[in-house]
């Protein structure tokens, strides 16, 4: 008897028709032999409605209360799943993150997950029941109640198949898969069949929303079988592994984007050591997240750099930046928020020199300049204006050969949780 755990997000339990469909599938799961163990999202809008009644009531709502009201989401779902199921004819037993056992550091809004204990969901288990579990959630040693943030029923997925040594853990979501780029943007977009952990985990740290990176780390590193399917169809979805076997000739697996990047630039800073240490030390304690890092040549004893940041941290950024002016004096600093990172990944980059000089020969044949450039062994990143990243994608995804004739299978909004 094989064991699976299946995580189903936000669009698959959005409403009580979709619920009882999800219920359907798993039921038919258990009918095909398999113990089944379930982590569910919030439904639809759900979490989006909790933040938008936070902010009516407090702008600034305590991280530690909107902890306590963002679990409701998934409790929710977790409940009105199991009564579905039940309604079947079928045992099915609920319990939150901390009651099957997540334990997470001390931190409301993103927390790690430090140990997991699933000793009620084993025990469900041996009694013959499909276990719901509450996604996006864990409980400290304190006894208090924590949230991974997003992406977290993904993590809380892996995590808990890698806990209960599950043969496979399925992601269903509103695509059929994986694919080379987003279906919603080129038509044309190429559904892989299988992919490793490490391409995947570049496309996820650069912008594809199909999985959280912090799942696809916890998949890597504990060998867990990760398929991608829909929820809305029966298609072969596709599977993340230590190795993937490569296309014939195909040297870049799939093309990310990220549209929440802002630029900062500051000009005309003191070049001496310790410089770069002190603006991204003071970023770093205010736990602000930096990207790419190019410094210019030095002139008269100064410097110019710039870096990349998520856009909503910009504002944020500039203000500690210039609160250490007195400590490192600077001429400027400005900031550019109209901008995307498009990148390229594939494991196939790292015996294939000239990827990278292809790829911007095709962004200048797009008449597209670009602003900044971070490299891997198995990806290229260049920043460019945000108003040029349809055309940008579509060209490259043609250039490398990712397009298909078949469309892609696509459903509503994805939420990640």
């Amino acid at each position: 008897m094989s064991l699976y755990v299946m995580k189903f997000g936000g669009s698959s339990v959005g409403d009580t028709e979709r619920m009882q469909r999800v219920a359907r599938r798993i039921v038919e799961k258990q009918d095909e032999g398999h113990q089944v163990v379930v982590v569910v999202s919030a439904m639809g809008d759900t979490t989006d409605d909790l933040i938008d009644q936070s902010k009516l009531l407090n702008e600034h709502p305590p991280a530690r209360e909107m902890d306590m009201l963002m679990t409701t989401g998934e409790q929710i779902s977790m409940s009105l799943l199991a009564m579905s199921i039940h309604r079947l004819g079928r045992e099915a037993v609920s319990y939150t993150g901390w009651q099957a056992g997540f334990r997470t550091e001390a931190v409301h809004g993103k927390a790690r997950i430090t140990d997991i204990t699933p000793i009620r969901v084993q025990k469900a288990l041996e009694q013959g029941k499909i276990v719901i579990v509450a996604g996006f959630q864990g409980m400290t040693e304190e006894g208090e109640i924590t949230t991974l943030g997003r992406g977290g029923s993904d993590t809380t997925a892996v995590a808990l198949a890698a806990a209960v040594h599950a043969d496979v853990c399925e992601i269903y979501t509103d695509v059929d898969g994986i694919y080379s780029t987003d279906p919603r943007v080129v038509k044309c977009a190429r559904k892989l069949q299988e992919i490793s952990y490490d391409e995947m985990l570049e496309l996820a740290n650069l912008g594809a929303a199909v999985l959280h990176p912090r799942a696809v780390e916890y998949a890597k590193h504990n060998d867990v079988k990760l398929v991608v399917r829909s929820s809305f169809n029966y298609n072969e979805g596709t599977v993340v592994k230590e190795e993937a076997s490569m296309e014939q000739g195909a040297v870049v697996s799939g093309i990310a984007f990220d549209k929440n990047v802002a630029r900062i630039s500051i000009l005309g800073v003191s070049d001496y050591p310790g410089v770069l240490a002190k603006v991204f030390g003071a970023l770093a304690q205010e736990g602000i997240d930096v990207d790419i890092i190019v410094q210019s040549g030095v002139q008269n004893g100064e410097a110019d750099f710039s870096f990349t940041i998520s856009r909503d941290e910009s504002e944020r950024a500039l203000a500690v930046i210039e609160g250490i002016r007195s400590e490192l004096p600077f001429r400027e600093v400005t900031s550019e928020v109209n901008l995307v990172k498009v990148s390229i990944v594939g494991a196939g980059m790292v015996s294939h020199p000239g990827v990278a000089a292809q790829m911007f020969d095709v962004i200048s044949k797009q008449d597209v300049s670009i602003k900044m450039v971070s490299t891997s062994e198995i990806k290229v990143s260049c920043v460019i204006e945000s108003s040029n990243l349809e055309g940008v994608v579509r060209a490259l995804h043609t250039a490398y050969g990712l397009d298909t004739t078949e469309q892609a299978s696509v459903g509503g909004p994805q939420v990640r949780r």
